[in-house]
């Protein structure tokens, strides 16, 4: 083996086993996050939520799970800056840390047909 390479291969193999273990921790602390979120079934169909109101926690971190079983819908939240599609047969997550109290409405934001502009409901962020 080339004796320059010989030199500098450890230092090489010792910055990838570091970069490997960043990224697990990384890894790690995501799914701590995410097992720790509380999960919140929401389904959508025309032209409601189910349920249609959420309290949640200042800070408290939630993993909103979306479904529909009808049409492509969409699910925001302006005021806390949340939104996400709902393609049917799928189930998508939206995570959410408010960062406010207050009640906030949530709605429907892709058109899904006659009756769409009622599609609403609204979170409570308490202290």
């Amino acid at each position: 083996m080339n004796p320059f390479l010989r030199k500098i291969a450890p230092a090489c193999l010792l910055g990838v086993c570091a970069a490997a273990g960043f990224g697990v921790a990384a890894w790690a602390d995501g799914a701590a996050a995410t097992r720790h979120a509380r999960l919140i079934k929401v389904s959508a169909r025309r032209f409601v939520f189910s349920p249609d109101h959420l309290t949640i926690k200042k800070g408290e971190t939630v993993d909103i799970e979306l479904s529909t079983a009808d049409v492509l819908m969409g699910f925001s939240v302006p005021d806390l800056n949340a939104r996400s599609d709902i393609p049917p047969g799928q189930v998508m997550h939206l995570k959410l840390t408010p960062d406010k109290v207050g009640t906030f409405v949530f709605l429907c934001d892709i058109f899904c047909g006659s009756g769409h502009e009622n599609m609403s409901g609204s979170i409570t962020v308490t202290e």
